[in-house]
């Protein structure tokens, strides 16, 4: 069986592109660096993504973030961000959206208008990233799917 399953996502149409759901100015919790990188600013990481994870979480998260050459994220712009979407699997394959309603990221009613183009919608009382918060909530949630 084929399923998708979306947490806090994008479900763009054909010919739309990501950036047709920003503003076009860069993420707050970005930091661009004057030596041409860019990382991820831990403490505005936190407070929009981590919120609702323990310590531990947090931590290990923090612990794995890494500065990158910004030549990446340029090349992901162009590629991916602005470019038109080519092909949409939600639209022939059944979908679940997850709207994680805490999250401080993407606001929960930008989920639910995302989440009216997936075959079937469940929320959960998460922020944005409930496989570290609440990992039992996913696995039910995928195990219920198989």
């Amino acid at each position: 069986m084929r399923h998708l399953v979306y947490i806090a996502s994008f479900l763009p149409q054909v010919g739309e592109s990501l950036a047709s759901f920003g503003d076009g100015t860069p993420a707050p919790y970005l930091d661009f660096g004057s030596d041409g990188t860019f990382g991820v600013r831990a403490e505005v990481a936190t407070r929009t993504f981590l919120q609702d994870c323990d310590r531990e979480a947090v931590e290990q998260a923090h612990a794995r973030l890494v500065r990158q050459s910004a030549a990446v994220i340029a090349a992901v712009i162009a590629a991916v961000i602005t470019g038109p979407v080519q092909a949409a699997a939600w639209q022939r394959v059944p979908s679940t959206y997850v709207v994680c309603a805490q999250d401080n990221g993407i606001p929960a009613a930008v989920q639910r208008v995302q989440a009216g183009r997936a075959t079937h919608v469940v929320e959960v009382a998460t922020g944005h990233h409930p496989f570290l918060s609440r990992p039992s909530v996913v696995a039910r949630l995928l195990l219920d799917l198989a």
